[in-house]
């Protein structure tokens, strides 16, 4: 009877593992809400560089179990410093440019991310990603001719639907991880154009 005991217990306690998880990441968004939005956001980009390697070597048919390291650091310092902090102080910008009780607040605040905000982030992730990769700006300007519009274009189409719930629906502290999340989607879509 003992170990039947033990074990309800140690099952009980992995069904209270995300419950746990999810008290402390929210405990750390209350505490810390730059640097919480920066890791997370660096992790999912790193993961969805990882996916897309793998899917990459699957599309190729490779053998091969290993994965291009630089690629996840990457991704990771471009969440860590750029997507989290910048996306952060973007939302808190908009509720306080567009408050949710103006007039057409979500027109106009999916119009300001739609039509400024994604070509300015996507130009700053070419120009990042170029400069982490230790690439020259003749590698840059071809990269921004060939890729540049295509995936602006796969954005608006992707994140114009998911962005009007995120920031019309979605409470401001987690507008943040509900794009990173997406974002996981979307930065597979990236790594797998170059």
């Amino acid at each position: 009877m003992a170990p039947a005991a033990s074990r309800l217990r140690s099952e009980a306690a992995l069904g209270s593992l995300p419950r746990r998880a999810l008290t402390q990441y929210l405990l750390l968004l209350r505490l810390y809400p730059v640097l919480t939005k920066a890791v997370s956001s660096g992790a999912l980009l790193a993961l969805g560089n990882v996916l897309a390697q793998m899917i990459e070597k699957k599309r190729k048919k490779e053998d091969s179990q290993n994965l291009d390291v630089s690629g996840p650091l990457r991704y990771a310092v471009y969440g860590f410093f750029i997507t989290g902090p910048l996306s952060h102080y973007f939302y808190l910008l908009m509720d306080h440019w567009i408050p949710p009780g103006a007039p057409w607040a979500g027109i106009r605040r999916l119009l300001l991310d739609r039509l400024v905000f994604a070509p300015a982030f996507l130009l700053l992730f070419f120009l990042v990603m170029n400069l982490l990769e230790g690439k020259d700006a003749e590698t840059l300007a071809t990269k921004m001719r060939s890729g540049f519009w295509p995936a602006l274009r796969m954005n608006w189409r992707v994140w114009t639907p998911l962005q009007f719930v995120n920031i019309n629906y979605v409470p401001l502290q987690f507008r943040v991880l509900f794009a990173n999340l997406a974002a996981l989607v979307w930065y597979v879509y990236l790594a797998s154009l170059g």
